[in-house]
């Protein structure tokens, strides 16, 4: 992915970036093919940062650190690599011959609009090279930073097809505190959705993870689905929580501290690996398709109005791979 050699390593004692290393490397490819047997709907992904200030305990991507020696519990919260020479490198292979002008998604790793993109601004030369060439792309996010690109987003999608999603799970704020630290407030990304929708730019729910015995209460589910409706999102997709290698030990470690009571039966659910049961999963969905079409999300087009009832309550030149990155599903 780089050289060794290539890294300049800085801390910043700014409040937002205090116990945060920031490792700066020039990669030799930005655009990466996603693994041959993954089932996800796109072949290729830039990555502009590893590891997440965001410190979702739950975070699939936890075990991409260990590719680079680097711890996956508070070493992946407070390491961030970040790809400085990301704009660049992506306009010339985005002009290479050998590029063939595919869909590439964003944000399937970890988050493009991290905090740390306050700092490096990395994504507006990114969209502007994927403007100029009509690239087709995609961005999954939990960041309000990404309407500060909100022009270069709206001229993109009049040259090409542009699908934003927002990834909110829950919206129970005690629950947000603990889980999901570092990222904005469920509110503060249903608003992203709601200004997206008014500039014209439909945007999908990722509603995830829904969090076994945390934030799957039918009333729980309900209040997050009414929310997102009511930010006139375009679909909502349910995802629950899976638990990969990385992310299960620092879960596991987090539910121990927060909620001890439930360790025993998070291990009977994930006793078989990294996802909980079909079982379980069909009957999220279920419920969280049922309470789409009740609000009014299940069959409407982008742009109608939501029915919502009062509460009841390898050479640079060629694209190339990296280390693999696991990739999360994304329907836009």
């Amino acid at each position: 992915m780089f050289g060794a050699d290539a890294v300049t390593t800085r801390t910043f004692d700014s409040p937002e970036f205090r116990g945060i290393t920031f490792h700066e490397i020039r990669a030799r490819s930005i655009i990466n093919r996603v693994p041959g047997a993954s089932r996800m709907p796109f072949e290729w992904t830039v990555n502009p940062y590893r590891g997440c200030t965001h410190a979702c305990v739950y975070c699939f991507a936890r075990r991409t650190h260990s590719y680079l020696d680097l711890d996956t519990g508070l070493g992946f919260d407070s390491q961030i690599v970040v790809k400085v020479n990301a704009p660049e490198l992506l306009r010339r292979q985005l002009g290479s011959r050998s590029w063939l002008g595919e869909h590439i998604a964003m944000g399937t790793n970890v988050d493009c609009y991290q905090r740390a993109e306050g700092r490096y601004r990395l994504m507006p030369g990114i969209l502007t090279a994927l403007r100029d060439h009509a690239n087709p792309f995609s961005i999954l996010t939990k960041g309000t930073l990404i309407l500060r690109d909100l022009d270069l987003l709206v001229q993109a999608s009049r040259v090409t097809d542009v699908g934003i999603s927002v990834s909110v799970g829950f919206t129970d704020p005690d629950l947000w505190r603990t889980v999901e630290p570092g990222t904005p407030a469920p509110e503060r990304r249903l608003d992203v959705v709601r200004t997206l929708g008014e500039h014209g730019i439909g945007c999908g729910v990722l509603m995830a993870p829904v969090l076994p015995f945390l934030s799957d209460d039918p009333a729980q589910l309900r209040a997050t689905v009414r929310a997102i409706a009511s930010s006139g999102a375009t679909s909502v997709t349910p995802l629950v929580l899976h638990l990969r290698p990385g992310a299960r030990e620092w879960y596991m470690a987090w539910l121990g501290h927060h909620h001890p009571h439930l360790v025993r039966r998070y291990e009977r659910l994930y006793a078989e690996g990294a996802y909980a049961p079909k079982w379980y999963q069909r009957r999220i969905t279920r419920q969280v398709h049922d309470l789409a079409q009740e609000y009014g999300m299940g069959p409407t087009r982008a742009g109608m109005p939501r029915r919502i009832p009062a509460p009841a309550e390898t050479d640079p030149a060629t694209p190339g791979t990296e280390a693999p990155e696991p990739v999360q599903l994304t329907l836009l």
